[in-house]
């Protein structure tokens, strides 16, 4: 066996003669190239015959033949990095074993968990793992998806940052555009693509029938839409197809994308942490009933001179012609601590225009962000994403 003072893995060459050294103990997803075949975060036991080395499931190994057992021209040879904060104490002189491979049968020999995947044996779920995570079927960056809500096929496109690995579960943000909008309209200007991939998250753009939301009497022409069914769905699917923290699944979106937002959190506060809606405002009780079945941290950007949706509410006529009544800003802030059951007062205005409260039900938390004299706005994710991430489901 070939030997460093690091942790060392089993490769296999490649058919045309290659070998496919693997970078040790990192966590991956549907990668390819170069990757090992580490599978699944734990901290302990992990079953089907795996041992846990460098925080991941692998199988190991001890000696070349061990490896070649597995196929013919394995071997144990060192592998070249570890990832910062591994858990890799006693990893120095472990061995792991990679198969390369063509389709799952070629995995057999590592276990019945194992799948073929970007030309590599993983393994996801079951045995002990602290995190169950898909195979990922995804493709790092946009891939255009569709789902079935009762008889309507609904599309949406969703991101996978550069950083993915499938290792370890991350958050999901859906990101709703505006009225007569588009996934790729809203990709564009939101700032949640360029935010997802600083900060290591999934983002999916759902796209509105006919460009439009329902929530209550606005905005769709049909009142049979079922935009709560098909947030819902949507993100079953990212889940089975991608490594998604269930805890940590978030909404935004500007104006009538915003809307949907709000009504996200008055009917699947089961599904969604918490939302940031920009330049929109719940509607009065009798026209779209909020019951949420919990606490939701809500974080809302408004413009005090937005002439499509007034920062005083009021009365108004919704593109669909229906006529509708916003709370405004105010009262939708005001509206969002009576039903988070908030204490006390809301803080002073920060150097972003931004009040809270803090002291609501489960930790929750209700701020308003506003902008003196700005127009329509779509808020800032990064001020958004700082308060979202610090809430998940209990």
């Amino acid at each position: 066996m070939k030997t460093r003072a690091v942790a060392t893995a089993c490769f296999l060459a490649s058919a045309a003669g290659a070998a496919l050294v693997a970078p040790g103990c990192r966590g991956v997803g549907p990668q390819t190239g170069s990757e090992t075949n580490f599978l699944r975060s734990c901290d302990a036991g992990c079953g089907d015959g795996l041992a846990c080395l460098c925080g991941v499931c692998t199988r190991a190994c001890s000696a070349a033949d061990e490896c070649a057992a597995l196929a013919s021209g394995a071997e144990c040879v060192a592998a070249a990095e570890r990832p910062a904060g591994a858990a890799c104490a006693a990893s120095e002189s472990a061995a792991v074993c990679d198969l390369s491979c063509g389709d799952d049968a070629g995995c057999a020999p590592l276990g019945a968990s194992f799948r073929c995947q970007g030309g590599y044996c993983r393994a996801s779920g079951g045995g002990g793992a602290a995190t169950a995570c898909p195979v990922t079927t995804l493709a790092l960056g946009d891939n255009d998806r569709t789902v079935t809500v009762g008889d309507a096929t609904r599309s949406y496109v969703v991101r996978l940052p550069e950083s993915y690995t499938g290792a370890s579960p991350l958050p999901l943000v859906l990101d709703f555009h505006t009225l007569g909008g588009t996934p790729a309209d809203e990709a564009a200007a939101s700032g949640y693509r360029e935010l997802a991939e600083e900060e290591g998250f999934l983002v999916a753009w759902p796209q509105g029938i006919d460009g439009a939301w329902n929530i209550g009497p606005c905005c769709t022409t049909s009142r049979d839409v079922d935009d709560v069914g098909f947030a819902r769905a949507l993100v079953r699917e990212v889940q089975s197809e991608a490594c998604v923290d269930v805890q940590r699944v978030y909404a935004v979106g500007v104006a009538n994308g915003a809307g949907m937002a709000y009504h996200l959190a008055c009917n699947a506060a089961d599904v969604f942490a918490g939302v940031a809606p920009s330049a929109f405002d719940l509607l009065a009780a009798s026209e779209q009933p909020c019951q949420p079945s919990r606490p939701v941290t809500v974080i809302s950007f408004r413009g005090t001179a937005d002439t499509l949706v007034p920062y005083e509410g009021g009365a108004q006529q919704a593109p669909n012609g229906a006529s509708i009544t916003l709370l405004g800003a105010v009262g939708t802030f005001e509206r969002w601590a009576e039903l988070n059951e908030c204490a006390g007062s809301p803080s002073a205005a920060d150097g972003d225009g931004c009040s809270t409260y803090s002291s609501c039900a489960d930790g929750a938390e209700v701020t308003l962000c506003t902008t003196e004299g700005g127009g329509m706005t779509w808020g800032s994710p990064e001020i958004g994403w700082a308060t979202l991430k610090r809430h998940s489901l209990p």
